[in-house]
C-alpha cells in the first residue's frame, strides 16, 4: 500500500476547514445580500475557478450590468422629459443634490452647536452676575437636517410596527388555535385590511387630537398620528400569517400535547410558536414593508416630520433643484426599505430554520 504524504493530508485538512468556514459564512452573506462573496472566496481557495467565475457573473456581474443599463437609460432619457420645474434630473444631478444635502446637514449642525455655545456662555455670564432668574434654556428651532428626517421616519415606522406586532401576534395565535375565534376575527380582517392609510389618517388625527391635548407628553402628536396609522395598516399581514402558521401545526403534535396534558402556556411556548415562527416572520417582514410605505404617505398627507414631509416640501418649493432632491429621497426610501427587510430576514435566520429568502 502506498503511503500518503502527511503534507498532502495536512493541506487537504486545511482546505476542508476553509471550505467549512466559507459555507458557514455563506448563510450570513445570503442574509446581507452579499451572496456573490461566496464564489469569490471559493475561487480564491481553489474550488473549480471556472464554475465560480460563472457564479460570480450571475450573482454580481448581471446585477451590476443591469444597474449600468438602468443608469445609462436614465441619463439618456431624463433630459428629454420637460416638466414645469425643468428637465428630469439625471444620475449626476441627483448625486450632486445628495452631496448638497449632506453639506447642508453639516452646516445646520454647526449652527446648532454655535447656538448652544452662545446660550451656555450667556447663562454662565448671568449666573456669575447673580442673575440666576434670567437663565433660560431654549431648544434650537432651525430647519431639521435630512439625516434627522430619515431618523424620524425610521423611529416612527419601528414604533408603529412594534405596536402592530404586539396586537397581531396574540390575535393570530388565538385565531389559529380556535375555530370560533377565527370566525370572529376573520370578518374584521377582511373589512379593514384593504383600507388605505389615506382613509385612516383623518380619523387617527382627530382621535389623537381629542385624547392628546398637548405636546408635553412622551410623544408628540405628529409622531403618534403617523405611528398609529402605520400600526392600523401594517398589522394585517402578521395577523394572517400567524393564524395560518398556528393552524398548520402538525396534528400529531397537537395530540401529543393533549396526551401530556400540557398547559396552555406550555403548549403555546413549546409547541405553537416554534412551529409557526417561519410564517410569523414572513408576516413580520411583510408588515414592516407595508408600514414603511404607509408611513411615507402619511407624512406627506399630514405634513408630519420625516421623509414624506421632505418630499412634499420640495414638491411645493418648486425650485430648479427640487426634482433632484425628491429623487434623492426616492432612492433613500428604497434603500432603507431594503435594509429593513434585511434586518427582519437576519432575525428570521437567527430564530428559525427556514430556507425562504
Amino acid at each position: 500500500m502506498t503511503a500518503i504524504d502527511p503534507d498532502i493530508l495536512a493541506t487537504q485538512a486545511r482546505r476542508a476547514r476553509l471550505f467549512t468556514r466559507i459555507n458557514k459564512a455563506d448563510a450570513w452573506f445570503q442574509v446581507l445580500g452579499l451572496a456573490w462573496l461566496t464564489p469569490i472566496l471559493r475561487a480564491a481557495a481553489g474550488d473549480n475557478p471556472r464554475a465560480q467565475v460563472s457564479e460570480i457573473w450571475r450573482l454580481l456581474g448581471v446585477p451590476l450590468l443591469a444597474i449600468c443599463l438602468f443608469l445609462g437609460g436614465w441619463s439618456l432619457l431624463a433630459p428629454k422629459v420637460q416638466t414645469s420645474l425643468g428637465a428630469i434630473p439625471g444620475p449626476v444631478q441627483v448625486w450632486d443634490q445628495a452631496l448638497g444635502l449632506k453639506a447642508e446637514a453639516a452646516r445646520i449642525r454647526a449652527k446648532e452647536a454655535a447656538f448652544y455655545e452662545r446660550q451656555e456662555a450667556r447663562n454662565a455670564k448671568l449666573i456669575a452676575q447673580g442673575r440666576d432668574d434670567k437663565v433660560r434654556h431654549r431648544s434650537f428651532t432651525g430647519k431639521p437636517t435630512y439625516d434627522q428626517q430619515i431618523w424620524t421616519s425610521i423611529k416612527t415606522v419601528f414604533f408603529g410596527f412594534l405596536v402592530g406586532s404586539v396586537i397581531a401576534i396574540p390575535l393570530g395565535i388565538l385565531a389559529g388555535l380556535s375555530a370560533t375565534a377565527n370566525a370572529a376575527i376573520n370578518p374584521i380582517i377582511q373589512i379593514f385590511k384593504p383600507v388605505s392609510p389615506l382613509a385612516w389618517l383623518p380619523i387617527v388625527t382627530m382621535v389623537v387630537s381629542a385624547l392628546y391635548a398637548s405636546n408635553d407628553g412622551l410623544f408628540s402628536k405628529s409622531f403618534l398620528v403617523s405611528a398609529i396609522t402605520v400600526t392600523l395598516c401594517s398589522l394585517w399581514p402578521t395577523l394572517i400569517n400567524t393564524a395560518l402558521g398556528v393552524s398548520s401545526i402538525d396534528k400529531d403534535l397537537v395530540s401529543v400535547s393533549k396526551v401530556l396534558k400540557m398547559s396552555t402556556y406550555a403548549k403555546i411556548t413549546k409547541l405553537v410558536l416554534p412551529s409557526a415562527l417561519p410564517l410569523i416572520f414572513t408576516g413580520l417582514r411583510l408588515s414592516l414593508g407595508v408600514g414603511w410605505m404607509v408611513l411615507i404617505a402619511a407624512e406627506m398627507l399630514a405634513q408630519n416630520p420625516g421623509l414624506g414631509k421632505f418630499v412634499w416640501d420640495e414638491f411645493q418649493n418648486g425650485s430648479s433643484q427640487s426634482l433632484a432632491k425628491i429623487m434623492v429621497a426616492v432612492f433613500t426610501i428604497g434603500i432603507i426599505g431594503f435594509l429593513l427587510d434585511r434586518v427582519m430576514f437576519a432575525l428570521q435566520s437567527m430564530f428559525t430554520f427556514t430556507e425562504n429568502r
